[in-house]
């Protein structure tokens, strides 16, 4: 249980540091910000059945993880819409 918990910690750590390297291509942010979830859902997974609680809790997380990945694709339409591509450093602040 112990190696689990590890490999969870060590994918969550990999998403991070996807998200901090890639902060100027707003699709890889969010394939890693999905990625960072997928690892922290299986977390509690993993901690729900091991403390044997409910999983209603994961409903709930599961839900709000839907909304952000639905805000991230509709932020990612519009500026490619008005920008042309996904690169923060291909527009200004000031002409939005």
């Amino acid at each position: 249980m112990m190696i689990l918990n590890n490999l969870l910690m060590v994918m969550f750590v990999c998403g991070i540091w996807v998200f901090v390297s890639k902060r100027k291509h707003l699709l890889l942010m969010l394939l890693s910000l999905e990625f960072i979830v997928v690892c922290l859902f299986s977390w509690l997974m993993w901690f729900l059945l091991v403390f044997n609680y409910e999983f209603y809790f994961s409903m709930v997380f599961l839900t709000f993880t839907v909304c952000e990945g639905a805000l991230g694709l509709s932020i990612l339409v519009s500026m490619i819409r008005t920008h042309g591509n996904d690169y923060f450093n291909s527009f200004s602040v000031l002409k939005c």
